[in-house]
């Protein structure tokens, strides 16, 4: 077995059955088209195809060449591939002509692959370069950007995006370690942030705040997600659905407002002579919150943090 089938194999996605159930693929809708914002190893797409009638259409994007090119290997004439993020979307569409669509789905987690093979540089626990690119053709690796940031941007990427609260102490650790030799590996890194932090969380590698927080900042994930949000929900036809799941608490925040935000339309001062059909409505009903039962958990412990929030469009307005 070759070991792209081995990485195949050893990837679970999460939510598997739940997330393409919240897309409703199904009656008129299974040959409408639908966006798989984040290919991974092509669980959730895979699925997605086999929902879809033979009228119906996948759009699928992913940053990892890896990723891409385990996608272009699937011959299926209803499958489309982009490389690239999916803060792109708006553009992609509008080249492929789609002004609107039935669903999308957003999996924001980074597949087993990613974090399992020790040359990305994703895992504390391999040793290998310490890259963290989720695109390894484009863009400034982990390593580069620790070797030119200042000592406070170190910080504030540390404390803001992993919420660590020994921030400053690992910037300070950085600093004093590359000025003495490069920092250019995952372990060195690991070690660094080790010896700064005083106190551990049970059961929870003292580097995964500051590696999580360095890897989001170098793939620019939340912003990323905000525009993604935005595009998604204007091209999302009447009834369309957005099923996202999230995997720590920055980005569910930032899905969640987003989701309530279009949910809860602003009301004008009551005292205004406004009659009620003039109100402003609603754009997005809130449909479910859901998270892997204990039973997925178990097989894949990984899939813990998980939480999809599902909403559908009641409101017309999408892009015309």
């Amino acid at each position: 077995m070759n070991s792209e089938a081995v990485q195949e194999l050893q990837h679970r996605t999460v939510l598997l059955e739940e997330a393409v159930d919240a897309l409703a693929i199904e009656g008129p809708r299974a040959d409408g088209i639908f966006v798989d914002a984040t290919f991974g190893r092509g669980g959730h797409s895979r699925r997605i195809l086999a929902h879809l009638g033979e009228r119906g259409r996948l759009i699928s994007f992913d940053k990892d060449p890896q990723a891409v090119a385990t996608a272009k290997s699937m011959p299926d004439e209803r499958f489309d591939i982009v490389h690239n993020s999916f803060a792109t979307l708006e553009q992609a569409l509008a080249e492929r002509g789609v002004k609107q669509v039935q669903g999308i789905l957003m999996d924001l987690g980074i597949s087993s692959p990613q974090v399992d093979e020790a040359a990305r540089g994703f895992s504390f626990r391999l040793d290998g370069p310490l890259d963290m690119r989720m695109d390894t053709t484009r863009g400034m690796s982990a390593a580069e950007w620790l070797a030119t940031a200042a000592e406070h941007d170190i910080a504030k990427v540390i404390k803001d995006y992993g919420e660590e609260r020994y921030a400053f102490q690992i910037a300070k650790a950085i600093a004093a370690r590359r000025a003495v030799a490069p920092i250019s590996t995952t372990r060195q890194l690991a070690e660094i942030v080790a010896h700064a932090v005083k106190t551990r969380e049970k059961g929870k590698d003292p580097a995964t705040r500051t590696f999580q927080a360095i890897r989001i900042f170098i793939n620019q994930e939340l912003e990323e997600l905000e525009v993604g949000l935005d595009a998604a929900f204007r091209h999302l036809a009447p009834h369309g659905r957005l099923a996202v799941i999230s995997f720590h608490s920055l980005e569910d925040r930032i899905v969640k407002r987003y989701m309530a935000s279009k949910a809860n339309a602003p009301q004008p001062d009551r005292r205004l002579p406004i009659r009620a059909v003039d109100l402003p409505q609603p754009e997005l009903k809130l449909l479910s919150k859901m998270k892997p039962s204990d039973a997925e958990i178990a097989v894949n412990p990984r899939a813990r943090s998980a939480i999809m929030r599902v909403a559908e469009r009641i409101a017309s307005g999408a892009v015309q």
